[in-house]
């Protein structure tokens, strides 16, 4: 079982502003965007070509140098940064690709190898030969796929499409993706535009190339080499007619520009809305959160906050690991476009942050969810049929490695930490240990089976176990005061011919021990017994009582 871990701090910001252009500039735009992009595309395919090699070997000084000529320098410098940046990202992209594929011809391989209906060292069989056959073919098309994908990573030639592969693809069915050709051309257009400008410390406002004046919001652009004809402004420069503002964190872009630190800067056409937006980033401080030994040790509480498909389960664990007030719950609608997704997360993610501040919660606890397995061999380990297959797009659909980015950076500027912990168990030993005692501490609120695994997942946040100990009482139990069973000090178990001490049991005289009516051994001798009163009978002239074993 891994280690519960911090979740590292955001390594920048991002923020975003729109551009309210006249039809001048975004004619402008567009022939700019479209000129940079014709040339980062040829470069992206001269860096295919060179293949998997060191830094010092995929000649960008030799590339930008070429660009230079058709751009400007620091134009050519973001176009061959941005190429070696999406190669390394498709190269691993393969590598991930290859492991899911050797995952899951593993998996089926397995399967086939028990005869039908039967069970051979924990691997079960198909249960008909037709679902076999399907198997047996759909083991020859993934193994196709293996070899075609390690063909590319010995070659180290990715398959990168500018655009994307999936609007390239939906140019062959438009009526099912309800555009028409031109709609599709605005899109795939705008998507093949490039108009990045890396940052630049000690450039006048941080960047050279896409400079916003913070005193009244103009932005500038430096036109390549041999659009220089279209400038309005100085030195081949074109000067936007509308200003920004950057409302959202703008007193730290205030604080970079004015210092001429470096900001990167993107302009972005979205064309389902017609809109035109100015993205600016820059990079943060690396901060050092406390680790989960750490906030232990402080004694703080967390947020234990458990995802599901249409909810966020939650529910306070105090410094003993120990659930504290009712169990939470904030549903969450992930359905339609990307951006109401993302908006309704960012929602949910606000009310979490609104609840651990009310509750005095030094930060979030949360499962370091992937799916990569499960979405490797899903068909194979999910469930058949419709019902499996309706529960592997249930788990598809999670936003796991989305929440918990957008957690990790909200929390961040709410003065919150967020630690993720392995999933493994959390839900099954929060239903045995917690569901009940959980119910019975919560007598208006209806606790789920993912309640008590948000309190399992706080436990492990803070280094204790799932489990709990026996005999421990509630709260609100008049014997509150009372030592619980499972919380006794171990006494030293004494060597010897004789029985450990007990606490209970007849005296015996002469200080030996001697048994009593629950088999157990006391040290009391003969004139009284722990309540004060006068033994019985002794039973002394019983060989067997006297403690020794003939």
């Amino acid at each position: 079982m891994a280690v519960p871990f911090t979740v590292s701090a955001p390594a920048g910001a991002r923020i975003r502003d729109r551009l309210r252009l006249t039809s001048g500039d975004v004619e402008v735009l567009r022939v700019v965007g479209g000129h940079l992009g014709r040339h980062a595309r040829a470069d992206l395919a001269e860096r295919v070509r060179i293949g998997m090699v060191p830094v010092k070997s995929n000649r960008r000084a030799e590339r930008k140098r070429a660009l230079t000529g058709v751009s400007s320098s620091r134009w050519a410098g973001a176009i061959t940064r941005a190429s070696e940046d999406q190669y390394q990202l498709s190269v691993r992209c393969l590598f991930d690709e290859r492991a899911l594929l050797r995952r899951a011809i593993s998996k089926i391989g397995k399967r086939l190898a028990v005869p039908c209906g039967q069970r051979v060292g924990g691997v079960r069989g198909y249960p008909s030969r037709t679902e076999r056959a399907q198997k047996q073919c759909r083991l020859q098309v993934l193994t196709v796929r293996l070899a075609e994908v390690e063909q590319r990573i010995e070659a180290g030639h990715p398959a990168i499409v500018v655009g994307g592969r999936r609007l390239a693809k939906t140019r062959h069915n438009l009526i099912d993706a309800d555009l028409t050709q031109n709609e599709w051309r605005e899109c795939w257009d705008a998507q093949r535009l490039f108009l990045t400008a890396d940052g630049e410390s000690g450039a006048p406002y941080g960047n050279y190339t896409i400079t916003v004046d913070p005193a009244d919001g103009t932005v500038t652009v430096v036109l390549p080499e041999p659009l220089r004809h279209l400038a309005n402004a100085p030195r081949g420069r074109y000067r936007l007619s509308c200003p920004v503002t950057f409302n959202h964190r703008r007193d730290e872009w205030l604080d970079r520009v004015t210092a001429n630190c470096s900001v990167r800067y993107d302009i972005v056409c979205d064309p389902e809305r017609g809109r035109w937006y100015l993205d600016a980033s820059w990079s943060t401080p690396k901060v050092v959160l406390p680790t989960p030994a750490e906030l232990t040790a402080i004694g703080t509480r967390l947020l234990a906050v458990d995802l599901n498909a249409d909810h966020l389960a939650a529910c306070v664990v105090d410094a003993h690991g120990n659930p504290v007030g009712q169990p939470i719950t904030v549903t969450t609608d992930l359905t339609g476009p990307t951006s109401q997704r993302d908006g309704r997360l960012r929602q949910a993610i606000t009310e979490l942050i609104r609840l651990a501040k009310l509750h005095g919660c030094a930060g979030f606890a949360i499962e370091n969810l992937g799916f990569a397995d499960a979405r490797a061999t899903g068909r194979e380990t999910m469930g058949r049929g419709k019902r499996g297959k309706t529960f592997r797009r249930t788990v598809a659909g999670m936003p796991t490695a989305r929440f918990r980015e957008r957690l990790s950076g909200m929390a961040f500027h709410a003065g919150l930490v967020v630690v993720a912990v392995d999933p493994a168990y959390t839900s099954r030993w929060g239903a045995q240990y917690w569901k009940q005692p959980l119910q019975q501490q919560s007598k208006t609120t209806v606790v789920t089976g993912h309640h008590a695994a948000a309190v399992a997942i706080g436990r492990r946040a803070l280094c204790y176990g799932a489990r709990r100990r026996p005999g421990v009482t509630a709260h609100d139990q008049r014997i509150v005061l009372r030592r619980a069973t499972g919380q006794a000090v171990p006494r030293p178990r004494a060597r010897g011919n004789t029985s450990p001490p007990r606490t209970t049991g007849a005296p015996h005289k002469g200080g030996k021990t001697c048994w009593d009516q629950s088999d157990q051994l006391a040290p009391f001798s003969l004139s009284q017994d722990r309540s004060g009163r006068q033994p019985a009978s002794p039973v002394s002239s019983d060989p067997a009582n006297s403690g020794r074993h003939r």
